[in-house]
């Protein structure tokens, strides 16, 4: 009995365990893990500004939306963590943009001991890369162009908060606003100016507005896009399949969502800006946090409805693959679209800019969305049925939490522990997102050479 219980034999066992794990379950548990670690961090006194202990239950809403890139909080970021709870936060908020196999591949690459196949497929399910190999380089691509974008996105915010802070707070925020902007978190410690303010005391200033535009396009495109973009520039027919998807439905949506905002909302929701340029600039900052992020120019809630569906189909869709945003993907909407204009021309496969998608990216988009759909379903169910809330603010609550967005029409702090509960494991399985979700949950696939036999139904 004795034998068993010595370190040694503990070790092995965990060793073995660990070994036993899939890819993707090994993805999830260390999501998990940095989860509690930080939020366990976040309940001692020294990370409240009041010096007083944080329950558990909101350290860990709070670091699965540090994590996810959601931004949904309980409290002010500002007001009420210290300088330490920030840090901390700042950091489960770029190891969540970026990947955490990321960084240990990156890590090992300067050790000695070997990368196996193991952890380099790891961090393909990460980072969502089609390709398995080079993942050192990979990792390498990411993390320089991660450092080299958020550097000079807080060079450039030191600009704009310097005068206003002082030199040290100045560099700080300017830090931490790059990182959350480029890892599309959407937190922001705006509350230094007026508590629970987020963008709105700052809806005109041209500078800080067009720079977290900027670091959020950049993060929401997805590592792919970016690898095309630096080795094919404009020469766009070299570009992967994927490339071209991102970035085409990026810009559709940009350009159609703030069109039809503008439309809507020129002299109601937008009524407070004045002239052009400054309902251009809040319509612009909107409907990219509607994609990535929850920096909110404006009050969401004094929002026309048709807006607000506006807003809910961004954070459905959300960004790309293998970028630091979530929601069904950019990509996911293209092929479902494309599978219908192909039912439509009654054409056998799915096809896009010359090429063939395979049949098993179709079910797996129908199935994501599917899926989403159905957790959103009964997720607002569930709220509605707790806290006894409006439909429309609850949809908005979970779909911004799946899609892990932010944006909120208010009522956050106001639902019970047991909806809060139910957010925090919504953007967990956001951040993981809906494949990787259920093959974790699974020991492997059962394979039959055997087929039943086919018999027709009818739908539509």
């Amino acid at each position: 009995m004795g034998e068993a219980l010595k370190p040694s034999n503990i070790a092995d066992r965990v060793r073995k365990a660990i070994n036993r794990l899939s890819f993707t379950q090994t993805l999830v548990l260390g999501y998990m893990g940095l989860v509690l670690v930080s939020a366990v961090i976040l309940t001692f006194p020294f990370c409240s500004r009041a010096g007083e202990s944080t329950p558990i239950g909101e350290c860990i809403f709070m670091t699965t939306s540090a994590l996810s890139g959601t931004g949904l909080v309980l409290y002010d970021t500002y007001s009420h963590w210290s300088f330490i709870g920030q840090i901390v936060i700042l950091i489960v908020i770029q190891i969540g943009g970026i990947g955490f196999m990321s960084m240990t591949v990156f890590a090992l690459s300067f050790t000695s001991k070997k990368i196996g196949l193991r952890q380099r497929v790891t961090m393909r399910e990460s980072v969502a890369s089609i390709n398995g190999g080079g993942a050192v380089k990979s990792a390498r691509f990411i993390l320089k162009g991660t450092i080299l974008v958020e550097s000079v996105g807080a060079a450039v915010l030191c600009l704009h908060y310097i005068p206003r802070c002082g030199v040290g707070r100045g560099i700080f925020f300017a830090v931490f606003h790059s990182v959350s902007a480029f890892c599309t978190a959407g937190i922001d410690l705006m509350g230094y100016f007026e508590p629970g303010s987020s963008m709105c005391t700052v809806y005109d200033d041209v500078l800080l507005n067009l720079t977290l535009i900027i670091l959020l396009n950049i993060g929401g495109i997805g590592f792919i896009a970016w690898d095309d973009i630096v080795h094919h520039k404009w020469h766009l027919k070299k570009y992967k399949l994927q490339s071209k998807i991102v970035l085409v439905i990026t810009l559709i949506f940009y350009i159609a969502a703030a069109l039809l905002t503008l439309l809507l909302e020129w002299d109601d929701g937008l009524g407070f800006a004045e002239g052009v340029g400054d309902k251009v600039l809040v319509t612009s900052m909107l409907v990219t946090s509607g994609r990535d992020a929850g920096f909110a120019p404006l009050v969401v809630s004094t929002l026309k409805p048709a807006t607000i569906m506006i807003l809910l189909v961004l954070m459905f869709v959300g960004g790309a693959p293998g970028s630091t945003a979530c929601g069904i993907k950019t990509t996911t909407f293209a092929v479902m679209i494309l599978t219908i204009v192909s039912v439509f021309r009654k054409r056998k496969n799915v096809e896009c800019f010359g090429r063939r998608i395979d049949d098993a990216t179709v079910r797996n988009s129908c199935c994501v969305i599917t899926l989403y759909l159905a957790v959103v379903t009964l997720s607002a169910i569930a709220i509605c049925g707790f806290d006894d809330q409006q439909l429309t603010p609850v949809v908005f609550e979970i779909v911004s939490a799946i899609s892990s967005c932010g944006l909120s029409m208010g009522i956050t702090a106001e639902l019970s522990h047991i909806s809060h509960t139910l957010l925090t494991i919504i953007m967990f399985f956001g951040r993981i997102g809906g494949i990787t979700f259920i093959i974790s949950l699974t020991h492997g696939n059962t394979k039959t050479s055997a087929q039943l036999p086919e018999e027709k139904i009818m739908v539509g």
